[in-house]
């Protein structure tokens, strides 16, 4: 039962964080599980994402992997969802992975205090 109530509080923590992503601008998993005190946490945030996608206040569609590509996608409601919310916010796609990701990634650890 305390393994299900910190993997509650981890992934509030996860949406706090992924909340503060400005438009325009991408992170990774991993990013944000090291902004989280866990260098091995980015599939953890992974599935705090899964649960995301019904959360209107949660951009999920702003977590990429650390390449930049679209490896979410699928969880969206169809496969070209989280490109078009991407793109509407002026992010540059091609064959599911951002262009200029370096330009557009924002990495919390650095972003944040």
């Amino acid at each position: 039962m305390a393994n299900r109530d910190s993997n509650k509080d981890f992934f509030s923590d996860v949406y706090a964080v992924v909340r503060l992503i400005p438009p325009g601008r991408v992170s990774s998993y991993g990013a944000i599980g090291r902004y989280l005190g866990s260098r091995t946490a980015a599939r953890m945030v992974g599935w705090a994402m899964n649960n995301a996608h019904a959360m209107p206040d949660v951009p999920a569609h702003r977590v990429v992997n650390r390449a930049g590509v679209l490896t979410g996608k699928h969880c969206f409601g169809g496969p070209l969802v989280m490109q078009s919310l991407l793109e509407a916010e002026g992010v540059i796609i091609e064959n599911d992975r951002i262009i200029d990701f370096e330009r557009v990634n924002w990495d919390p650890t650095d972003e944040l205090p």
